[in-house]
């Protein structure tokens, strides 16, 4: 028979991706963002056929998509090479050409909404306002511009408006777990949550009517539920929660007057009906673990992009409400089946204080593994590891590499009270849920004490970085990638709509001098023995190079052995394909050398 060779690394980031969809009104054409051609560009099926054809060649990033009422054009973002500056364009449906409509070379523009006659464009902007933001409606036909608000206080960004253009929302955020959420009519500003002294969060807004505005919120409560605002009475009220959930979506069909909800704990969603008139609550069944994003026609059929630990990105179609579903693309690793890919293990271990952490452990086949643990922090800090595909997971698993991926404090999707833990406590106590983690695992049997590795991505790389340079003897090789290294060059050089509630998430550098040196990882460098890869996209607006820059040169001076791969056309990510492939297989060879 013939022997076919095992899968390379190649061929497992041979896996193409989306980023985002839209479907027209008259469901007669999907659009897609995906990397077919290596690059990210603009797809389309025309529906019921499902066979894609291109309508950019941009080769960028999509930072926004959205189709007109009458399906007559797209309005769609895209930035340049990762520096995450979204320029807004026009496309036709059936491609070609992009008309300029917001494009500002160093400016970003937030796509907010688009009137339904087509012909006026709501979004938010950093021209004139880096730090806060300025508000605006762009008229397509004139050229003329409206600026609506003016961000004051913290970055202000508009997040709906009314069907009839009425009245719209938007939300100051003053960080991650602090958010304030207003709706503006007849020139007048309401806030949506009742008046409190305590953090929350808004977010998720959908218009039932032009008095109704359905969202999702945590106000007085540690998990998010689905909450109401009425404009005739400007009231508030609770709608709808559920034990030990999250709510993270809302989406509205006026057909079947129905809400749909994301729901979550931890590291799987679940996908919900809620009828407005009777009030009645129904679970679904989702197609994937994670569900990305959700489209509501007119007609009730609805569309969502999900994945899961086996599957990438992949879109669904439901005709029947959501009780079965279609997969409209069939993304996978190129001959690799489904089953022989890693199902990662749900864990739950107690850290130094007793708070119970969640994590996965994506676990090598005994046959093929090589007895070592790789762990990975995840980024953010205030998001988590899902049971999501990840390629670079399953071709480590492939070469024999277990990965143990912890939810440590300051994680989201485990209530307000634990997002907030790392707030002012960068390197702290998520440093020490890693570190009874690993213990844990040691104590279980899962790792061997001298067989660990240690790999991470933006927090994650900080979190590598620092656990390098203070636990030094658990690691045998670390991987940095786009990691900070210096929390008072990081507080610098970030976006300017981000300086505004860096004091409440990482700290103020004069009053916090003396807890920010010793949670920088520059400062432990005496510890930092172990080899070690650092990866940089040279565009990074969030941690920029210089973070990269800094450690790797007072390493090389102290003679330590660091290899430096910069990108020079990625951000904050990786958005082409040759340079994911480039970065992962260095990746795996660097760890191969100490197995």
């Amino acid at each position: 028979m013939i022997q076919f060779p095992k899968p390379d690394v190649e061929q497992y980031f041979r896996t193409m991706l989306i980023q985002d969809f839209i479907v027209r009104p008259d469901e007669k054409q999907l659009i897609l963002s995906t990397n077919l051609n290596g690059h990210y560009n603009l797809w389309a099926m025309d529906l019921p056929n499902q066979f894609p054809y291109p309508l950019t060649f941009k080769n960028q990033s999509s930072q926004a998509l959205h189709f007109d009422k009458e399906g007559r054009f797209v309005v769609v973002g895209f930035d340049n090479d990762g520096d995450e500056n979204t320029q807004l364009y026009a496309l036709q449906p059936h491609g070609g050409e992009l008309v300029p409509l917001r494009v500002q070379e160093g400016e970003r523009h937030f796509f907010a909404n688009l009137s339904k006659d087509g012909t006026r464009l709501y979004y938010t902007g950093t021209n004139g306002n880096p730090t806060y933001l300025n508000s605006h409606i762009y008229n397509l036909e004139t050229g003329q511009e409206e600026t609506i608000l003016e961000g004051a206080e913290a970055p202000t960004f508009v997040q709906a408006v009314s069907p009839e253009e009425n009245s719209f929302v938007y939300v100051k955020s003053f960080g991650n777990t602090n958010s304030l959420a207003y709706v503006r009519v007849d020139g007048e500003d309401f806030l949506l949550t009742p008046e409190t002294s305590d953090q929350h969060t808004v977010s998720g807004f959908a218009y039932t009517s032009e008095k109704e505005i359905y969202f999702i919120t945590d106000y007085d409560a540690d998990l998010s539920y689905l909450a109401k605002f009425d404009l005739n009475t400007k009231q508030f009220a609770k709608v709808l929660e559920i034990e030990e959930e999250d709510f993270s979506s809302v989406k509205f069909n006026k057909e079947h007057n129905v809400l749909y909800l994301v729901g979550s704990q931890g590291v799987e969603d679940r996908f919900y009906q809620y009828e407005l008139t009777l009030g009645e609550l129904k679970q679904l069944v989702a197609p994937t673990s994670v569900v990305t994003k959700v489209v509501v026609l007119e007609n009730g059929n609805l569309y969502l992009l999900g994945r899961d630990a086996t599957r990438p990105f992949n879109i669904f179609k439901s005709t029947d409400q959501g009780e079965s579903w279609d997969e409209l693309t069939h993304y996978r690793v190129p001959g690799v089946a489904d089953e022989d890919l890693a199902e990662p293990e749900v864990l739950k271990y107690p850290s130094y204080d007793g708070l119970e952490i969640e994590a996965l452990f994506f676990r090598a086949k005994e046959e093929n593994s090589n007895g070592h643990v790789i762990l990975w922090p995840h980024g953010g800090p205030q998001s988590l590891e899902r049971k999501w595909f990840r390629a670079l997971f399953q071709i480590l698993v492939n070469r024999g590499y277990s990965i143990f991926a912890p939810n440590f404090r300051g994680s989201s999707n485990y209530g307000l009270k634990f997002m907030k833990m790392v707030e002012g406590d960068w390197g702290d106590g998520p440093r020490l849920d890693n570190v009874e983690g690993l213990e844990w695992l040691i104590k279980n049997g899962y790792a061997d004490r001298d067989k660990i590795l240690l790999m991470g991505g933006s927090y994650g790389g900080y979190m590598a970085l620092l656990l390098h340079g203070r636990h030094a003897n658990y690691f045998k090789a670390v991987v940095d990638i786009f990691g900070v290294s210096n929390l008072f060059s990081f507080i610098k050089s970030v976006p300017e709509f981000w300086k505004p509630f860096m004091n409440q998430w990482v700290g103020d550098p004069v009053k916090d001098k003396e807890k920010l040196t010793e949670y920088s990882p520059i400062t432990h460098l005496d510890g930092m023995v172990k080899p070690m890869l650092v990866i940089q996209g040279a565009n990074d607006p969030r941690v920029v190079k210089e973070e990269s820059d800094q450690i790797v040169e007072a390493l090389q001076q102290k003679g330590r052995k660091v290899e430096y791969l910069v990108l020079e056309d990625e951000g904050h990510g990786f958005s082409k394909k040759e340079n994911e492939i480039k970065v992962n297989r260095k990746i795996v060879e660097f760890f191969d050398q100490f197995i």
